[in-house]
């Protein structure tokens, strides 16, 4: 297999996850303009009350630019946690959040945990 350190380092900047309704994805950099937002909730659940949160509040920095959400995390890593789903671990970096939305005639529509 060839290694390449550049596509290694592509790959690692397009590295996505996904816990539930709510999709992560590795960034480069926050766009010019982000505005810190407080709290370590990155969705509520409006039907349950549940949300996706990060466990270590202090290890984590939000950001929004318009109506996107952006996720830093500034620890070695930190948990992401949901009453439904499994833990999942985040290193150290710069991620983007997005809700998955799903496709109805009339509109697209934010899928609700």
């Amino acid at each position: 297999m060839f290694n390449n350190s550049n596509n290694f380092q592509a790959n690692k900047a397009s590295v996505l996850y996904r816990h539930g309704d709510v999709l992560i994805r590795r960034i480069a950099s926050l766009p010019v303009g982000a505005v810190r937002r407080i709290g370590a909730t990155l969705a509520h659940g409006e039907i349950t009350g549940h949300s996706h949160r990060i466990q270590q509040s202090n290890a984590v920095q939000l950001w929004v630019h318009g109506s996107e959400l952006f996720l830093e995390v500034k620890e070695a890593s930190a948990t992401l946690v949901h009453e439904e789903h499994r833990a999942i671990e985040l290193p150290q970096g710069l991620y983007r959040v997005w809700r998955q939305r799903e496709y109805r005639p009339d509109a697209y529509v934010e899928v609700m945990d």
